[in-house]
């Protein structure tokens, strides 16, 4: 079900063309897919998102079905905020995923099927990500499945110090275990990828980011077999649609091990083959393992859990009511504005008959009649607000824009405006 970056951007647009989706995102990340939409029509567009997926993996939706889930309206809502924050991730309050779930909205918008309304939900997804990890210590400890498969190693292994590595993925999960690994006192490290001028640069930055001369090399991934048998570590880290590393690989590097090789994978899907698992000499971790075996260090960060999840009722509460705003203001505006041009129409087409009047009389006629626009247009206004974000306030809306031939701008546009890269970093 993973889908890698390369193909998002057509996979998008597959999409957004169903009869009932207008709006997607589509989120893919080591422990999820997810599919964010605006719905025409509910199960047109589940339809539509099933079959889409029967086309990714070459399945029969009977096959896959019972795995899906779906949330709508508020619970897709607070299940997006929850998938931001941390609380939805093997590793409680890992990092990666606010990242996963910037660069997923920002390819959906470079795409141009992020819209008015999936462009305001996920800006303010980001923003109560932040908050849960700066308010609350949800993001303290292990900090991600990255840094999660450092520390697996070290309490394996007892320490990192004087360990040789070897790492395999350049993405951005591979470039924060590398970072982790040096932290850690790892003596050297491989970076084994794809191309080798991708391991090269991410190798280059990540000794400038921890100011370290640590030996590291870069190598491609048909080297991997050669430096198995000299490393005591080696964690998996690729987007890769199949096993990069194979049990007769690994096998073939033990004949003149002196010590076990810990291998820990986590790539989804697997980048190692399950069997290596039943090689004597070898332990196998994968992201299941990370996610069982790191419950004791995880405890501090689970008591943080309530106090998130206090953070999205609140986001939850601010969303609605920013989204309803952004539904009503702009026809409050434009009516507002269309009864003020009305007013000061009729002012300049009786300015003779207002000729004689002086300065302090001009003021009370000016001030009469925009006591008498406000006060007329005060019940609407307030009922319209109030109805914001029910279906009786879209007709409410939808009826004053038609009676006052408001214009096309008076929908507003919740995506408008620009990202603002400072203020999510």
């Amino acid at each position: 079900m993973s889908i890698d970056a390369e193909r998002l951007p057509k996979l998008l647009h597959a999409i957004d063309d169903g009869e009932h989706t207008s709006e997607v995102v589509v989120i893919s990340t080591c422990n999820r897919t997810e599919v964010y939409l605006v719905a025409e029509r509910f199960h047109g567009a589940y339809q539509e998102v099933r079959d889409f997926f029967a086309d990714l993996t070459f399945l029969p939706p009977e096959q896959f079905a019972d795995s899906l889930y779906v949330h709508y309206d508020e619970q897709a809502i607070r299940h997006l905020f929850e998938v931001a924050a941390g609380l939805d991730s093997a590793v409680p309050g890992e990092h990666e995923v606010l990242g996963q779930v910037r660069t997923a909205w920002e390819t959906a918008m470079a795409e141009g099927t992020s819209r008015r309304n999936l462009n305001l939900l996920f800006r303010h997804a980001l923003e109560v990500g932040k908050r849960a990890r700066s308010e609350t210590a949800i993001a303290q400890s292990v900090t991600s499945v990255s840094q999660a498969a450092v520390v697996l190693a070290e309490r394996r292994l007892g320490s990192l110090d004087g360990r040789a590595a070897l790492l395999v993925g350049a993405g951005s999960m591979g470039r924060a275990v590398a970072a982790f690994l040096i932290d850690a006192g790892v003596e050297s490290l491989v970076l084994a990828n794809r191309t080798v001028e991708a391991a090269r640069d991410v190798l280059d930055t990540v000794l400038d980011d921890t100011d370290s001369s640590l030996p590291c090399d870069a190598v491609s991934l048909d080297d991997v077999e050669a430096h198995l048998g000299a490393v005591d570590l080696v964690i998996t880290a690729t987007g890769a649609g199949s096993a990069v590393i194979r049990a007769e690989q690994v096998e073939a590097s033990l004949t003149d091990r002196r010590a076990p090789l810990l291998v820990v994978d986590i790539g989804v899907p697997r980048d190692v083959e399950p069997s290596v698992a039943d090689l004597d000499g070898v332990e196998l971790l994968d992201m299941q393992t990370v996610a069982a075996l790191t419950e004791a260090s995880l405890a501090e960060r689970r008591r943080e859990v309530t106090a998130v999840r206090v953070i999205v009722d609140d986001e939850l509460q601010r969303f609605a009511a920013v989204s309803n705003a952004r539904e009503v203001d702009p026809v409050v505006t434009a009516l507002r504005q269309r009864a003020d041009d009305l007013r000061v129409g009729e002012l300049t087409r009786h300015a003779s008959r207002l000729a004689g009047l002086d300065a302090e009389q001009r003021a009370s006629v000016e001030h009469l009649t925009r006591s008498l626009v406000a006060k007329l247009l005060h019940d609407p206004t307030v009922r319209l607000k109030d109805a914001a974000g029910s279906s009786r306030g879209d007709r409410l809306a939808e009826s004053i824009r038609d009676l006052f031939d408001l214009p096309d701008d008076a929908r507003g546009d919740a995506g408008a405006d620009p990202l603002d890269p400072d203020r999510l970093d």
